[in-house]
């Protein structure tokens, strides 16, 4: 050894660490699994045009683009394990039921940006699994000194499709796919309402009032014959007004008091904790008064909540707490009591959230046991007009 090399420092190489290696299992992958789609998205797209003139054409084009969306998953998860590219899952499409009818989901099956989105990315991904394969392969033998640099900016090349090609297309239609998903919600709980409203209605003010209808009549029969029996009827009957009464605003404050209508959410919501079997603090602290629908909707997500406190909470006391935080109406209720409560308890929960969801709307539930329950929901805050 010369004195010129002991005084030269050896060649700099780029560590082979872990993510190294992960990028070049992914470059080495490619091939396979961009064969795999591009083989599949061809025949199958192909198939379905050629049959788009026949009755099966669109419905196998929906199932086409079906499967490819969950090529997209596939392959979004395989970047994630290996490239650590963290995307988010596209909203799923509704099924028939939620799109109003078998057609309108098979039309916006037909017309899923995401499923076409996938199918481009399978098309671009032969040629490029060929070259990345290729590269990677070749570069173990002969490139290693500058293989890690390589390898690098291959699969930020990766990185960016996949970010380009299998991420949800914008906010706006991730928001748009959810509202139209939440309006199924909103049919199902308002159909939900007006069955109870029924049923409240025919088994129990109506059911009263016939009665009280029969014994006027009877009373008006004795009234010549037996005017103190005649009499005692009619008391009778007074009692079944007042009965009747009593229940009709029942009904009318469930299904929208007048204490909110004239006075806002303060005091409606001041009356609903004074039916609470808890002591229950009320803070309100709004600027105005919001829209009718969403002053309604927050109404009752108190209401429900307390009842869940009267029935299921075991506490000593409650709060609720009302503001505004720039275009958002928060509201929060907590308990002292056994904590413990989940959305999928029985305790309405979960027709709560997906009724704030389906407006906009979130729903937080902290529930540790033995600790209290404290939930916090935001609505969308529009100007009552």
């Amino acid at each position: 050894m010369t004195v010129n090399d002991q005084a030269s420092p050896p060649p700099v190489r780029p560590a082979f660490d872990v993510v190294t290696w992960k990028e070049i299992a992914y470059l080495l992958s490619n091939l396979p699994v961009a064969l795999i789609g591009f083989v599949y998205t061809v025949v199958m797209i192909s198939t379905a045009g050629g049959l788009s003139v026949t009755a099966i054409g669109l419905p196998l084009l929906a199932c086409v683009l079906y499967g490819s969306r969950q090529l997209g998953k596939l392959d979004r998860a395989r970047a994630r394990a290996l490239l650590g590219v963290r995307v988010d899952e596209p909203t799923p499409l509704p099924g028939p039921k939620r799109s109003g009818g078998f057609f309108a989901w098979l039309w916006a099956a037909v017309k899923d940006p995401v499923a076409w989105r996938t199918v481009l990315y399978e098309l671009v991904r032969l040629p490029w699994g060929v070259l990345t394969f290729t590269v990677a392969l070749t570069g173990l033998f002969v490139l290693w000194p500058v293989l890690p640099y390589v390898v690098r900016g291959l699969a930020n090349v990766d990185r960016a499709m996949v970010r380009g090609l299998l991420s949800p297309s914008d906010e706006l239609e991730r928001r748009i796919a959810a509202l139209e998903s939440g309006r199924g919600v909103v049919v199902d709980t308002a159909a939900a309402d007006l069955r109870r409203i029924e049923r409240d209605l025919h088994d129990g003010a109506q059911a009263r009032l016939v009665a009280l209808a029969m014994g006027l009549g009877l009373a008006k029969e004795k009234l010549l014959e037996d005017p103190e029996g005649a009499a005692a009827m009619v008391d009778e009957a007074h009692g079944e007004v007042k009965l009747a009464l009593q229940e009709l605003r029942d009904l009318a404050r469930g299904i929208h008091p007048a204490v909110l209508t004239d006075r806002g959410l303060d005091a409606a919501l001041s009356s609903v904790a004074s039916r609470c079997v808890v002591p229950v603090k009320v803070a309100v602290d709004l600027p105005g008064r919001p829209a009718e629908a969403i002053e309604g909707i927050a109404y009752f997500v108190v209401s429900e909540l307390l009842q869940n406190v009267s029935k299921h909470a075991r506490a000593r006391g409650a709060s609720v707490e009302v503001w505004r935080s720039q275009k958002r109406l928060l509201i929060r209720v907590s308990d002292d009591g056994r904590g413990g409560a989940r959305l999928s308890g029985g305790t309405g929960m979960a027709g709560l959230a997906e009724r704030l969801g389906a407006v906009d709307g979130v729903f937080l539930l902290d529930s540790p046991e033995g600790e209290g329950t404290v939930v916090t929901a935001e609505l969308p805050w529009r100007d009552r007009t």
